[in-house]
């Protein structure tokens, strides 16, 4: 490919992405055009109908419409710029531009993990404090929740990433993914630092695993007390309350486990886009879909925003 030849010349970082022929590059953009389009009308379509049904003015549908809200972001910090990416003869992109985009996906994907928590909690209060909830989760501490998840996931990852982004970059400059990860930025540094991989190393995977925590122990509290209601439509009618964010947090969850929990193998590069991929594209178009499937209010709101 072209862009091998001038990489030392280049001022930035060279994104791989998904290597092929034009053919090839064409059919993806479209594609994830398309897929992208679908994710920022499903997500935008929850916001609406949150927004203009008073029924859904609740809680748990203000902590749904600032998770879809979440999502469009999420998704707009890597898709613009892998379509770019597909149509471009280079590939190439800034040190900023970079470093803004490792940011902002890793930031967000944070605030996703504390937001799947609280709307855990959220369900934990209304199906084992059913008495205390509209006591309990008000207007402000929802207010104050979700500025909180909003707050710790940008500030997660701001130390790391002023770090990284001052240490100097050598080689090839070419990162074989379709975003700035850290592990190939880290391995194209001119000189190794062991203190800032392990920094990283022990600082990433914690807004993963303590929301998640979280969430199990939620779960677990919530399905001891389904079990404790006698009758089965009751015990149908709790677990549907859950339903659909236990497929949401099993999507998630899912892939990244896959990602983190799998041994590396030569098809190491690969696997990961393909996982990441899922989890940073793939879900955000699916959330909306099993939110409006499985909910009967929010189907109402849709159909009549709709």
């Amino acid at each position: 490919m072209k862009f091998f030849n001038n990489s030392s010349t280049i001022t930035g970082f060279i994104l791989l992405g998904f290597p092929g022929p034009r053919e090839k590059q064409v059919l993806l953009f479209v594609l994830f055009s398309v897929v992208f389009l679908l994710t920022l009308m499903g997500n935008g379509s929850i916001i609406c109908a949150v927004r203009w049904d008073q029924r859904l003015h609740t809680p748990m549908y203000i902590l749904l419409a600032n998770f879809s809200f979440l999502e469009i972001w999420y998704v707009t910090s890597t898709v613009p710029n892998m379509l770019a990416n597909f149509l471009s003869d280079t590939k190439v992109i800034s040190f900023s531009g970079c470093f803004l985009q490792f940011y902002f996906f890793f930031s967000l994907g944070s605030t996703e993990c504390f937001f799947l928590a609280v709307m855990a909690f959220d369900r934990y209060l209304a199906i084992c404090q059913p008495l205390h909830y509209t006591t309990i989760m008000i207007g402000r501490l929802c207010t104050n929740l979700v500025v909180s998840c909003w707050v710790l996931g940008f500030l997660w990852f701001l130390i790391p990433i002023t770090v990284i982004s001052q240490m100097s970059f050598c080689g090839s400059r070419i990162i074989d993914h379709f975003l700035c990860d850290p592990a190939p930025l880290l391995a194209l540094t001119c000189k190794k630092a062991p203190v800032v991989e392990l920094v990283f190393s022990i600082l990433s995977p914690l807004p993963l695993i303590i929301p998640f925590l979280f969430i199990v122990v939620s779960y677990a509290l919530v399905l001891r007390a389904v079990l404790k209601v006698p009758s089965a439509a009751g015990r149908r009618k709790a677990f549907s309350t859950c339903g659909s964010h236990l497929a949401v947090v099993s999507l998630f969850y899912g892939s990244v486990l896959v990602m983190y929990g799998s041994p590396t193998s030569e098809h190491e590069a690969g696997m990961q886009k393909i996982v990441t991929l899922f989890y940073s594209v793939v879900t955000p178009l699916l959330n909306p879909v099993i939110y409006s499937l499985r909910n009967k209010d929010m189907k109402k709101a849709l159909q009549k925003f709709l």
